[in-house]
């Protein structure tokens, strides 16, 4: 029966396997993409990805059902909020300017199964949201035309009753995607072109709302006689925050983008930060003057906007605002299918998702395969299925890439640089010493000796130290943290800071509701998570980090990844149980995929399977002058067939 059970060092293996991370190429500017977009275009993509119908519909939901006039309020802490997560997406955006967003950057940090799963996550999100964009966009022209629309379908084609499909198949939904999916198609520069337009004539009717609304605005709409300000309080305000949220969660497009980008390193961030600054005071001067052109009580949820200039007796000005939600959504749906694709493409060519995906048209320089086959998928969505059910599935998605994301770049940011030698390479442990001079103490391994052998000068009057390794400060303190290697600590800390999130944030939530945990006992679980998740931050903070690098770095690290973390956990525990049920079979089907197909087909697997064609290897140590001594190290026990043995043995110079 024990023959049966697997070894602890096939275990072992086997987690390696799906914790290896993605090797990077040396020249990652290098792509079979189009380098075309400036940091304008991104700008636009990412302006595009979050002021769609949000702004016309969203506004008006939330200031009536849930926060009043203080949605400004509840917008400039989501804004806040969502800014935590976009630095996070800038860094990494910027100095891997690689397709695949959210996926390349956890896969190029923590690990390749947790990749894979963001971006199988990330791959449904885009379909329902597309799909749901483009039967708002339906519904909304049908609605300027009084449902003709509608009634011609239900009583020419029928209705269904069937559960999980619509009421009435949509055609115009999917006759819009049809069409995007062929613009998109026709390459980077088309799609960018046509964002423009869209995004022109949107930003010109928010412009002509914003004039207007203030010439109409009256201030008694915010008086105690219509309510106040914060009708529903401080708990309206925070609830409405969670809603406002997801208004912002476009802006990732701008980091799908990046391997298209001519100077991504500053085209990244600056875009980045521009477009959420202008949605974030779209948002808030569009719930200004939408509550202060009429009572907030009195607003009509689903045509805030437009109903609003009737009531004051400016019914044109509700066709210029019709006008404004269509090209809103439209670039909206242009944005999710320009990522979509480019996601799936990243995935292809890491070999965990089908190879068919990762074909790039030699003319256009687009993944034309994945365009095609997604659009026809999200028109398919859109045309039978009912996706009120499925739209709550887009909000966990986004928050568990955005958490992700978060943890990737504390655990980035405490590695070595690419090109460091550890010193664990020669299978030792690191010298916890200070180091002196730019390079002293490592061990820099060559594949040719007369070749690449240089001799190492030594700088004492500087003392640095690794990316990961404990600050001299806090050496006398805790010591016994100098035996692991660089980094390791950090790691560790990391998950023990996620751990310690999801249990405060799960006492928060579910505590005095659902658990009805006695006063004693709740207050004792919030100090002691609340300590673990103190204790993880500041252990983390203890050990070195990355400072010399030339692209845009998020500030405050690990502190601003961290409020981060905790934020998107806390929204997520907020989310139904039925969200969870599906997200949990959402998630069982893509292991299914990762370990049916992805695992095996991985190029890392690929790397790790190919032969050392490397007869012997030469580890440099610095010595107290300019005199070098060289060891010759056998590369394996058991070398390379064809590949004669090499004497181990010591020459000097």
């Amino acid at each position: 029966m024990a023959r049966w059970l697997p070894r602890s060092t096939d275990l072992t293996r086997f987690c390696q396997k799906l914790n290896r991370v993605k090797t990077l190429e040396d020249d990652m500017m290098e792509t079979s993409f189009n380098r075309c977009l400036s940091t304008i275009d991104l700008t636009l993509l990412g302006i595009g990805g979050m002021v769609g119908s949000g702004l016309y519909v969203l506004t008006g939901t939330v200031a009536k059902e849930i926060a009043g006039p203080a949605v400004i309020v509840s917008f400039v802490i989501a804004g806040f909020a969502s800014l935590l997560a976009a630095l996070c997406y800038a860094e990494f955006g910027a100095r891997v300017p690689k397709t695949g967003s959210a996926y390349m950057f956890t896969y190029v940090s923590v690990g390749e199964i947790w990749a894979f799963l963001i971006g199988w996550n990330v791959l449904l999100e885009y379909m329902i949201g597309g799909a749901a964009v483009a039967r708002a966009w339906s519904g909304y022209l049908d609605s300027i035309f009084n449902h003709k629309i509608k009634n011609f379908t239900e009583t020419h084609v029928g209705t269904w009753q069937v559960p999980f499909l619509a009421h009435y198949p949509d055609f115009l939904a999917a006759a819009i995607l049809l069409v995007a999916t062929a613009f998109i198609s026709f390459g980077a520069r088309v799609s960018s072109w046509l964002n423009h337009v869209f995004s022109a004539i949107s930003m010109g009717v928010i412009l002509f709302i914003l004039i207007m609304g203030f010439v109409l605005a009256q201030p008694k709409n915010w008086s105690t006689q219509e309510g106040g300000f914060a009708p529903y309080g401080l708990s309206g305000i925070m609830a409405g925050t969670a809603t406002c949220f997801y208004a912002f969660v476009g802006f990732d497009v701008i980091a799908a983008s990046s391997e298209e980008a001519r100077n991504p390193q500053r085209a990244v961030p600056r875009a980045i930060a521009f477009s959420l600054g202008l949605a974030t005071g779209a948002y808030i001067l569009v719930s200004v003057v939408l509550t202060l052109m009429v009572p907030w009580h009195t607003l009509d949820p689903d045509s805030a906007l437009a109903d609003a200039f009737y009531r004051r007796g400016y019914a044109w000005a509700g066709f210029l605002v019709a006008a404004g939600s269509i090209c809103a959504m439209n670039t909206v749906l242009l944005s999710n299918l320009f990522s979509l694709p480019r996601i799936v493409y990243a995935m292809a060519e890491d070999g965990l998702f089908f190879q068919v995906f990762s074909r790039v048209h030699p003319r256009t320089q687009v993944p034309v395969v994945g365009i095609v086959v997604f659009g026809l998928l999200m028109a398919l969505l859109a045309l039978v299925f009912d996706l009120e059910a499925l739209v709550q599935f887009l909000s966990i998605g986004t928050l568990l890439a955005y958490t992700f994301v978060a943890a990737s770049i504390i655990v980035l940011r405490f590695q070595q640089q690419k090109g460091d030698a550890p010193a664990a390479a020669a299978g030792g442990r690191p010298n916890p010493e200070p180091r002196e001079g730019p390079s002293a103490g490592e061990l820099k391994e060559y594949e040719s000796f007369s070749d690449k052998l240089q001799l190492v000068d030594r700088d004492k009057s500087k003392e640095q130290r690794e990316p990961g390794q404990l600050k001299a400060a806090f050496e006398p303190y805790l010591e016994f943290l100098s035996d692991f290697y660089p980094g390791e600590v950090v790691t560790v800390a990391v998950v023990t800071l996620m751990v310690s999130a999801i249990c405060l944030c799960s006492v928060l939530v579910f505590g005095n509701t659902h658990l009805h945990l006695p006063t004693w006992s709740y207050s004792l679980l919030l100090v002691l998570f609340s300590l673990g998740f103190l204790l993880s931050l500041l252990l983390i903070w203890a050990h070195e980090q990355q400072h010399s690098t030339q692209t845009f770095q998020i500030p405050l690290v690990p502190l601003s990844p961290a409020l981060s973390i905790i934020l998107n956990i806390y929204l997520m525990l907020k989310l139904s149980y039925m969200t969870w049920l599906r997200f949990a079979i959402w998630l069982l089907l893509g292991l299914l995929v990762y370990f049916g197909y992805g695992i095996w087909h991985s190029k890392e697997n690929l790397r790790e399977a190919r032969p050392q064609r490397v007869s012997a290897r030469y580890v440099v140590f610095p010595g107290g002058s300019l005199e070098e001594r060289v060891q010759a190290v056998q590369p394996s026990p058991q070398p390379a067939a064809g590949l004669p043995d090499t004497d181990s043995g010591d020459c000097k110079r």
